[in-house]
């Protein structure tokens, strides 16, 4: 099937959405890893408790595994969420169907303001926006753009056809 012919289904196939989901929220935690947090087990336990963080605010450290296990659930939903949400706005813009490479990357810039300057400042967080940390701003930005890609190409294979 060609690329510029993408034949859509009357509904997704969810599994390629939550395929998707999955490989960001993997690679969200690869990256958050390298930069922030270490690869043992304190360090994952961690990396989960923070995002935990946004609905038990700073309970969340506290909380163990059981805080972590909540986080990490809660990456995994948000990851998947990406997926579905381009996914479903495919249907109305198919065009996003068919450049994942050049409308990918702008969907994931729009994750990131959204997270950062949305979703982070409503939660429990009690972080805001700030320039402090260029760098990391930077290397975010560019790794939601690689998220951004894995959504239109999770996408795209949850509408087209099996051959």
């Amino acid at each position: 099937m060609s690329v510029a012919s993408i034949t859509i289904r009357p509904s997704p196939a969810w599994a390629q959405v939550c395929l998707g989901g999955l490989l960001i929220a993997a690679g969200d935690a690869i990256f958050a890893t390298f930069v922030w947090f270490s690869w043992t087990v304190p360090g994952l336990i961690r990396l989960f408790q923070t995002i935990a963080v946004g609905v038990l605010g700073k309970a969340s450290y506290e909380g163990g595994v059981a805080a972590a296990v909540l986080g990490a659930g809660l990456h995994l939903f948000m990851a998947t969420t990406f997926v579905a949400v381009y996914a479903l706005v495919s249907r109305r813009l198919p065009e996003l169907l068919r450049r994942p490479f050049v409308h990918g990357p702008v969907y994931g810039v729009l994750l990131y303001v959204v997270m950062n300057f949305v979703v982070m400042p409503l939660s429990r967080v009690d972080a805001h926006p700030t320039l402090a940390h260029v760098d990391w701003i930077v290397l975010s930005i560019l790794a939601h753009m690689g998220f951004g890609v894995i959504c239109a190409v999770f996408a795209r294979r949850a509408w087209e056809r099996p051959r």
